[in-house]
């Protein structure tokens, strides 16, 4: 597999090595001693799936005290993927990377605990499955705004209306409000 270091050098972007023939293709999407020497710890304690519709925007999502480090791979459609570094002590504090995550590519992004996360989708249907670090918290999950001015992500443009939110996702906090990582 190849690793490339991101905007941001703590978030990975992973492009596992693919066999493909006139049957179709093969790849190992997770295994944990090459992902741990790439600087992936272990992720195999929850693994999500979902599936959106064009210009639906998820996130940026984020869990505090019991931080998920996210592995993030689109297995149908694509999707342009975010993660925001939301820990004060680090160089990147405040800054993004973004990637577009395609099936077709099967190429995937390591998102490091401390990190807020989302993605929006570019295809008229896109499925993204993650593993996680830790258990997902409901009472520990916090959003980001997606549009915040002073984090400033480059989103893809979407249809005149914006991007498609949830009321959760509407109502993220700034960076300035934001509860952050130490």
């Amino acid at each position: 597999m190849n690793v490339v270091a991101s905007a941001i050098p703590d978030v990975l972007v992973i492009e596992p090595r693919v066999f493909e023939d006139d049957r179709g293709f093969f790849l190992e999407s997770y295994q944990q001693e090459r992902y741990l020497r790439a600087g992936v710890p272990p992720v195999t304690v929850q693994d999500n799936h979902s599936g959106s519709r064009r210009g639906v925007l998820r996130g940026l999502h984020y869990q505090v005290r019991e931080p998920q480090g996210k592995l993030v791979s689109a297995v149908v459609g694509e999707v342009f993927d975010v993660a925001v570094d939301l820990r004060r002590s680090s160089a990147t504090f405040g800054r993004w990377a973004g990637v577009v995550l395609s099936a077709r590519r099967h190429n995937q992004v390591w998102v490091p605990p401390g990190f807020a996360h989302g993605f929006l989708v570019l295809t008229d249907w896109a499925e993204v499955v993650y593993k996680v670090t830790a258990p997902y918290r409901p009472d520990l999950e916090r959003t980001l705004a997606w549009n915040d001015p002073r984090v400033g992500v480059a989103w893809p443009a979407t249809d005149a209306a914006g991007p498609v939110l949830s009321a959760k996702d509407a109502r993220g906090l700034t960076l300035d409000q934001a509860e952050l990582f130490d």
